[in-house]
């Protein structure tokens, strides 16, 4: 929502695009190989992570220009990985700001101060603010700039047929109704997704009592960029606030509606302004600002109990709904997007079979239950779902005050990779060299030259620690480490030992003493390949 006076896309720091509808005369019906359904950065990223591997696609979305609002604004440093991964880094580390800590207070006494893991091995910061908007345009413009990508705004999903051997969509732009078949679709279209509703299908899991109000607003304040969570302040008592900073002078406010609160009237202009205008006096701030944009949400832990349905494949918010605290929504979803896209990249160029495909759902549906218990637990500490649960934390907030230890309670858990060692793909670890783990996210290490994730090659690499042997295979590239070198100390590792890398830098798998026949072999029975 937008203050009176100002239309649904009159932002106060940045100007939307206006994207045309295809052109009538455009071909519109000819067969795709993969049609991604929402052009938010989820399905821009999946079409980014298809692209680089040489894959077409058609990426379709009703609207005409970017979502509207700040929304999602706290990216992970895995998540700049992908970004890197698909080409769209520069402007995001340009415009971005980085953070490492957060600070709780209760009652307006401070009871934490956390900071995310980080050092100089890392490329990437742990935490980067940034509007959606900017995401959204940084992404478009690498599309733009891709051949293999067709973008048609103005396109609704009216109808989806699917079956064993693809999917036929119903589309209608400006110009008219028809159907475009598809091999594979990606469903990218959000916790209303359409398509999701055309296959009948529904998310199960957990509704949280807690709703907030997130509001933007846009004023020079001189507070570092971390995240500050606010307990039981004088301006919402009872209730929790999160303030955040982000480019451009623009500051997110989240905070806590209290019980029997009318959302109707928590989110009508005026008493946004009030609510907000008590926040800011409570951290300091007498001068002047500017409301921006502001919106609600409750948190939930919803999710698909498969997310492939034949040729639909579920991505971000079409398939799970978790809750923002720990910023794990877009950051999910896009670490979904580059799953499905790799994987899809090699049984579409026919150089691994459709089976591939059946690691998505646990790879992917694992990660998400993880993260449910994982914001479960904030959620719970955040937005007390009981008067128990509220007297518990008080509890804890009030030993913080003399404890210490107490406050580590009030520690956001922010997202980490998840670690895909159950996944049907994953070699079994017998002990290991060291070093980062099967299905875990390979540890980065800071070279001489860079790092090591830039040694990576587009499909699977394998690290090899000592002279590595002659091993010829069209999806590998081998890197050779030095014995006594910054990665083999980094990682504990002797020489001998090697790690196999997949395309989304999680470890396939690790040896001790490799052997290179039986690790070719492990990467044919990964492909589903055949002699």
């Amino acid at each position: 929502m937008r203050p009176a006076g100002r239309s649904e896309l009159d932002s106060l720091y940045f100007t939307y695009p206006h994207f045309d509808a295809p052109a009538p005369d455009a071909p519109r019906t000819d067969p795709a190989p993969v049609v991604i359904v929402g052009a938010g950065p989820v399905g821009m990223t999946a079409a980014l992570e298809l692209a680089r591997h040489g894959q077409r696609c058609v990426l379709i979305d009703a609207k005409d220009t970017f979502n509207d609002g700040s929304r999602a604004i706290c990216i992970a440093r895995a998540s700049y990985h992908i970004l890197d991964r698909v080409g769209a880094i520069a402007p995001f580390l340009e415009k971005s700001l980085p953070w490492t800590m957060g600070r709780s207070f209760y009652r307006g006494r401070q009871v934490l101060e956390f900071s995310m893991p980080d050092s100089p091995n890392d490329k990437y910061r742990p935490m980067y603010n940034i509007e959606q908007q900017y995401i959204e345009q940084y992404l478009w413009d690498a599309i733009a700039r891709e051949p293999l990508i067709e973008t048609r705004w103005q396109t609704r999903l009216e109808a989806i047929e699917a079956g064993a051997g693809g999917a036929v969509l119903t589309l209608a732009d400006p110009h008219g109704r028809y159907d475009l078949p598809a091999r594979w679709v990606l469903a990218a279209d959000g916790a209303r997704s359409t398509v999701r509703q055309m296959l009948g299908l529904r998310l199960r899991g957990r509704n949280f009592e807690g709703r907030y109000v997130i509001a933007d607003v846009r004023m020079q304040h001189d507070y570092p960029t971390i995240r500050r969570a606010l307990f039981d302040p004088a301006c919402r008592p009872g209730g929790t606030v999160l303030i955040h900073r982000q480019p451009d002078d623009i500051w997110r406010i989240d905070y806590q509606l209290r019980d029997g609160e009318s959302e109707a009237e928590a989110i009508s202009e005026e008493n946004v302004r009030a609510s907000v205008t008590a926040v800011l006096e409570d951290i300091g701030h007498s001068g002047p600002w500017d409301l921006e944009w502001w919106s609600i949400y409750s948190a939930n832990t919803l999710a698909l109990d498969d997310y492939r349905h034949g040729p639909v494949v579920f991505i971000g918010d079409s398939a799970h709904i978790v809750p923002i605290f720990g910023v794990r929504g877009l950051n999910n979803g896009m670490a979904d997007a580059q799953n499905i896209g790799w994987k899809l990249a090699l049984v579409l160029s026919g150089q691994a079979g459709e089976g591939l495909l059946d690691s998505y759902t646990p790879e992917r549906r694992g990660a998400t239950l993880d993260v449910f218990a994982n914001a479960s637990k904030s959620a719970r500490f955040m937005t007390p779902p009981s008067f128990g649960w509220s007297l518990m934390r008080d509890a804890a907030l009030s030993l913080a005050l003399h404890h210490p230890w107490a406050g580590e309670l009030a520690n956001p858990r922010q997202m980490a990779p998840y670690t895909y060692d159950q996944s049907p793909i994953t070699a079994p670890d017998a002990g290991g060299p060291g070093g980062p783990k099967p299905g875990a996210m390979m540890s980065d290490v800071a070279l001489g030259d860079g790092f090591l994730s830039d040694q990576m090659g587009p499909w699977f690499t394998l690290l090899w620690i000592g002279e590595a042997p002659a091993l010829t295979h069209p999806l590998l590239k081998v890197v050779a480490l030095p014995a006594e070198g910054t990665v083999a100390r980094a990682w504990g590792a002797a020489p001998g030992s090697a790690w196999l890398i997949r395309p989304d830098l999680h470890v396939a798998g690790r040896w001790a003493k490799a052997e290179p026949a039986a690790i070719l072999a492990f990467l044919d029975a990964l492909l589903e390949r055949r002699a």
